[in-house]
């Protein structure tokens, strides 16, 4: 009698690394929403002024990409099905966050093509959440 072997578990630590990366993103969110833009206007006029032009619809989204990647990463760790769409979700608000900030503000003429690095960076972290989850789907490891 030939025995199928039980399926093999995926591992936990990149879901862990995911939720606290997306742990850090909610911290900036608030940071950054309680901000006092009087004292980072002494030492960034420019950030301060996009912050406070920065329209509902872009601080929604920015709310949304953070609140959606943690909820994803958790149900990373529970191998939850709702990983996938958690994800998806975070990666379109984050493109949409963005696009306020490089579409509709003078801040690359200002400050340079190396401003969009670290946003490339959030992007490409919420792709690699969104591309994990989906995999773990593909092979059957949510429920």
């Amino acid at each position: 009698m030939a025995s199928t072997p039980a399926p093999t578990r995926p591992a936990i630590w990149p879901a862990l690394i995911l939720l606290v990366w997306n742990c850090l993103g909610v911290f900036a969110f608030v940071m950054q929403s309680n901000q006092d833009l009087t004292i980072l206007a002494r030492t960034d006029p420019l950030q301060a002024r996009i912050w406070s032009e920065m329209p509902t619809w872009a601080w929604i989204s920015y709310g949304l990409a953070v609140g959606t990647g943690l909820a994803g990463a958790i149900a990373l760790l529970f191998r939850l099905k709702a990983a996938i769409w958690l994800s998806a979700i975070c990666v379109i608000a984050v493109i949409a966050q963005f696009s306020y900030t490089f579409l509709l503000t003078d801040l690359l003429a200002q400050k340079g093509l190396s401003t969009a690095l670290f946003p490339l960076f959030i992007l490409a972290m919420a792709v690699i959440q969104l591309t994990y989850a989906r995999s773990l789907g593909t092979k059957g490891a949510l429920r």
